[in-house]
């Protein structure tokens, strides 16, 4: 797809307006930091081959824009600054390591956080909805409008102590195997990013739970495999290590956060543990 594409440039990591261009107009071209500005900044990877790049494109005035080429792989450093933003998230959702590169390393997204607060939302209302519908009673007196409310922080709390049990799995696993995963000393800090922002597929839970069937199990357990195999991908473009290590990576995330549920329930907690996909057993 050359410059002159039919949506445009889109902005990358380390241009401080990015590029907008309009369809079929280079006029439309927003005016872009030099490359070497850029640089100086920060470091782009190739999504193809992973490499560290220096800039993603140069900027020759006029609306003359040319993408770098990698010296590696020769190809595209990043070809998905020229595509729509829809077609990034269908080739996230398909998870493609491209994909996965140019979100995590030529963008500035900042929403991990936030992200990572809305799924454990909604993570916390699956759970408490399925409490509330396995304690129907027909006196509304029995239940206080507080002790809910109380019930649906339980399960937000709880939700939080499995997802952070679930990453610690994770990063316990990666530092024991530190020397083989990367020739460098791996970051654990955009790795946290990148776990959280592959955990998106948890929002479709919500509509899992709005468009009740007799199905809705199947498509918890979906949604569950869907978002580890996520979390796969996001390890093993961001340590740039083999699928081997971020499989045995996820297995002991895993493995740990199956331990705390275990312990949960031990301990008579009920951790909504009638929703079939946060069982202990299924993993």
């Amino acid at each position: 797809m050359g410059t002159g594409g039919r949506y445009g440039l889109r902005p990358g990591k380390g241009n401080a307006e990015g590029v907008v261009a309009g369809k079929g107009n280079t006029d439309g071209v927003a005016a872009t930091p030099t490359p070497t500005a850029a640089s100086a900044s920060c470091q782009y990877r190739c999504i193809e081959c992973n490499q560290e790049a220096k800039e993603l494109y140069r900027d020759y005035n006029h609306g003359v824009l040319k993408i770098t080429i990698c010296k590696s792989c020769q190809k595209p450093v990043d070809k998905y600054i020229e595509y729509d933003p829809v077609i990034i998230l269908i080739n996230a959702i398909l998870c493609k390591a491209q994909a996965y590169r140019h979100i995590l390393f030529n963008t500035k997204i900042n929403m991990h956080g936030k992200l990572c607060i809305f799924c454990l939302l909604c993570e916390a209302y699956l759970r408490w909805w399925q409490l509330q519908d396995s304690n129907q009673n027909t006196d509304p007196d029995d239940f206080i409008r507080y002790a809910k409310e109380w019930d649906f922080y339980r399960m937000f709390a709880i939700a939080s102590l499995e997802q952070a049990a679930f990453f610690t799995g994770i990063f316990t696993f990666l530092w024991i195997e530190r020397p083989t995963t990367a020739k460098k000393k791996p970051d654990f800090i955009l790795l946290l990013k990148a776990l959280l922002l592959s955990s998106y597929g948890k929002l479709l839970l919500i509509p899992a739970v709005i468009w009740e069937h007799d199905y809705t199990s199947l498509c918890l357990r979906l949604i569950k495999v869907f978002v580890l195999t996520s979390n796969f991908q996001a390890i093993r473009v961001t340590l740039n290590i083999s699928r081997k290590l971020s499989f045995l990576a996820i297995l002991s995330g895993l493995l740990v956060e199956s331990t705390m549920v275990y312990l949960f329930q031990r301990m008579e907690w009920d951790v909504g543990s009638d929703c079939t996909i946060y069982k202990s057993q299924d993993f």
